[in-house]
């Protein structure tokens, strides 16, 4: 009878060497700066040189991003099987993403990243984030000086999730309850960080919510959630109550299914064989 040392064991997160976590923080910097200049820079500064820079960030930040999938794979010991699930998985929340395209922030992805994360740890979780929306911008045609900006958010999103409590312990209705409620906040706060990547280009005098570099940050701050609710509350709402739906649906098999997975993929141990019993 053959009997793997696999069996029973419970499924560990992928964890990442100070290199892979070096690279990631200094991706999380210069993206925290890329996002939040607006509110970061003081009033009446040369703040639209910004716009000329825009395509040397998106280089840059992509650059470093390719550095941390390269590291994570290099230095975390991932066998064949862990690489395939990254590109399994990747490949299908990249397949999800069209589903919805357009309608009403109907993004089924989504909550495939956040039970990603979670069985797979945060630094596995911020790599397919950015993996699957690069793969999915390709799918879609969907290649621009954003795109770095979609990767970065999507890696925040599902390394939140590894972030969550209780990853060895929580199980069952509690863990369910858990992770919809995460999905539900930070399908708000993905859209909400997006805004920001677009909100500083828009001309001042089309709208009065449109950012101001002249004024104080008090005025940014509220001209900005003045614009998240005019143009992108109702999308992310559907995101937001979609990826709840899915993940309160789906996530008992899914998370099922991602930890069986795990166990195989992140232990390379090899099968031993025990004689039958006479």
């Amino acid at each position: 009878m053959a009997t793997s040392p696999t069996e029973g064991r419970q499924a560990r997160a992928v964890r990442l060497g100070p290199r892979s976590l070096t690279t990631l923080g200094l991706v999380s910097a210069v993206g925290v700066a890329g996002f939040g200049w607006p509110f970061l820079a003081p009033p009446g500064s040369q703040i639209g040189a910004h716009a000329q820079d825009a395509p040397w960030l998106f280089a840059g930040l992509l650059v470093l991003l390719v550095a941390v999938v390269a590291a994570a794979i290099s230095e975390s010991g991932l066998g064949p099987k862990a690489v395939a699930m990254l590109g399994v998985l990747a490949a299908t929340g990249a397949a999800l993403r069209p589903i919805g395209a357009g309608t009403a922030g109907i993004e089924p992805m989504f909550f495939l990243m956040v039970l990603s994360g979670r069985v797979l740890g945060p630094g596995f979780g911020f790599v397919l984030g950015s993996v699957t929306m690069f793969a999915s911008a390709l799918l879609t045609g969907g290649v621009g000086p954003w795109l770095p900006f979609q990767m970065l958010a999507m890696g925040w999103f599902a390394m939140g999730a590894g972030l969550l409590p209780g990853p060895d312990r929580l199980r069952g209705r509690a863990e369910l309850a858990m992770l919809a409620g995460y999905g539900f906040l930070a399908a708000f706060a993905y859209g909400t960080v997006m805004n920001m990547a677009g909100w500083p280009f828009m001309s001042a005098l089309a709208s009065n919510v449109a950012f101001d570099p002249h004024a104080p940050l008090a005025t940014n701050l509220a001209r900005f959630v003045a614009y998240c609710v005019a143009t992108s509350l109702g999308w992310d709402l559907g995101r937001a109550v979609v990826t709840v739906v899915l993940t309160l649906v789906l996530g008992p098999a899914v998370l099922r299914a991602l930890r069986r997975a795990t166990r195989r993929a992140a232990f390379e141990t090899p099968v031993t064989f025990e004689s039958p019993r006479q």
